[in-house]
């Protein structure tokens, strides 16, 4: 009866353990769609942040040339009142 009785036993762990492990073929299975959805996911994220920088810079370029006209815009007006005040005195005489 003994025997039996840790015959059973032994069975039952055994048939526990082999039924809750998973083999690598299921493992791999699973996880296959998972790392082609990261791929993807790893590819666009890399676009995302290469679009991101080359915007960053196109910012950056349109501030230079907003700076660009303002300082252009000053001169232009410097230099038309500076002709103003020519045409002024010209016509005094």
């Amino acid at each position: 009866m003994k025997k039996t009785l840790s015959l059973l036993a032994v069975l039952s762990i055994l048939a526990g353990f082999s039924y809750g492990c998973a083999s690598k073929e299921y493992v791999k299975q699973q996880i296959d769609p998972l790392v082609d959805r990261i791929s993807k996911l790893e590819a666009t994220t890399q676009s995302l942040k290469d679009c991101c920088g080359r915007a960053d810079a196109a910012a950056e370029r349109a501030e230079a040339a907003a700076k660009a006209a303002q300082e252009a815009a000053k001169k232009a007006q410097a230099a038309a009142e500076k002709s103003s005040k020519s045409f002024e005195l010209l016509q005094k005489k």
